[in-house]
């Protein structure tokens, strides 16, 4: 099992940017992939961008494209997220999310551990 704590949301100004950060720890969690993930009031979870931990390998949903970056620290155990250019679309609570294996996925049914969430808020 991995254990996944989010930080970094806050209250921005839409075209602002903020950097969200998931610290990780567990057993093998070199081994996995880590994604991050969004749910707005009302309305279902989704992909935002995965990365595998070995590797580097990234994708992103094509509504961040080009204004989101994911990473990790492989020093610090750690995967960001920097988010820029935000608009008020983007308002949710986002969390962090890790699935064994080396490939990246992006449906939240396919990540096995969780964090508890950090709430972003993007103010017209």
């Amino acid at each position: 099992q991995v254990q996944l704590v989010e930080s970094g949301g806050t209250v921005v100004q839409a075209g602002g940017s903020l950097n969200l950060s998931c610290a990780v720890s567990g057993r093998a969690f070199n081994t996995y992939s880590m994604g991050w993930f969004r749910q707005a009031p009302g309305k279902e979870r989704e992909f935002v961008a995965a990365i595998s931990w070995v590797g580097g390998i990234t994708n992103y949903a094509d509504s961040v494209k080009g204004r989101f970056t994911i990473s990790r620290d492989v020093a610090q155990n750690t995967v960001n997220l920097q988010m820029n250019s935000l608009r008020p679309d983007d308002t949710a609570v986002y969390y962090c999310a890790a699935r064994a294996g080396w490939i990246t996925a992006t449906r939240p049914a396919m990540y096995n551990d969780w964090g508890q969430g950090t709430q972003v808020t993007v103010s017209s």
